[in-house]
């Protein structure tokens, strides 16, 4: 029996994700690009995704597209660790790839909260079994990156490299919309969702030496929370809800 048409276009889709052109939660063209590749109609192309949508191998978000289904990759809340260790703890492999690197005046929330006039800013993408994670961007005040360089953040996270005793971290979480900038990075489309991560990095004696920005795609990404029983408390410890 011959097959139909959007039969056909499910069969070349779902090769061409089998085949790596596709990686794992990775947007796939529009609808109206397929429809032109196809030389099908936008319904004929909609109906193929949706076979494969059943398949469980794509998905899609609304204001996002369709893209390749996986599992989201997940960070515990429950500890200070870096991206990197908690990706190989899921058996994923990760790579870092420094953008930008530099000692610039300190913007406004940096010198807010590091107190310092002027920081080493470094910009990079992380990178998951090949794929954008997370765009992230740490600044440091200047009298401890100095004797940073490029070589180091390239290879090595802060924590290795600063040589102070680190205290913990609070981190907040919220939602976003992507920027024309960080689309383009982790590949995602302009004002897509995507979670927005600040954290300040404190030493043992409370002084903060790191603010870090980290911006990832919504639909790859969760986190994790343990929520052991309190006494009189409806949140667990660490937690709060923001206003």
């Amino acid at each position: 029996m011959r097959a139909i048409r959007y039969q056909q276009i499910a069969e070349d889709l779902r090769s061409r994700v089998g085949r790596g052109e596709f990686g794992a939660g990775k947007l796939l063209p529009s609808e109206s690009e397929l429809s032109g590749a196809y030389a099908a109609s936008r319904i004929t192309i909609r109906k193929a995704l949706e076979v494969l949508r059943d398949e469980g191998l794509v998905d899609a978000r609304q204001g996002f597209g369709w893209f390749v289904a996986a599992d989201p990759l997940r960070q515990s809340l429950g500890r200070l660790g870096t991206i990197e260790a908690q990706l190989a703890a899921s058996g994923v492999r990760s790579e870092r790839r420094v953008l930008d690197f530099g000692f610039v005046p300190a913007p406004p929330r940096a010198r807010q909260v590091l107190g310092a006039a002027t920081v080493l800013e470094v910009r990079r993408l992380n990178l998951a079994d090949d794929e954008p994670f997370a765009r992230v961007t740490v600044w440091c005040p200047d009298d401890l990156g100095a004797s940073i360089s490029r070589d180091d953040v390239e290879r090595a996270s802060f924590y290795e490299l600063l040589d102070v005793p680190l205290g913990g971290a609070v981190q907040t979480i919220g939602a976003s919309l992507a920027s024309p900038d960080d689309a383009a990075l982790l590949e995602v489309p302009v004002g897509s969702a995507v979670l927005r991560c600040e954290r300040t990095t404190s030493t043992a004696d409370g002084r903060p030496v790191l603010l870090s920005e980290h911006v990832f795609p919504a639909h790859r990404t969760e986190f994790l929370v343990d929520l052991p029983l309190a006494d009189q408390s409806i949140a667990p410890s660490g937690l709060r809800l923001l206003g």
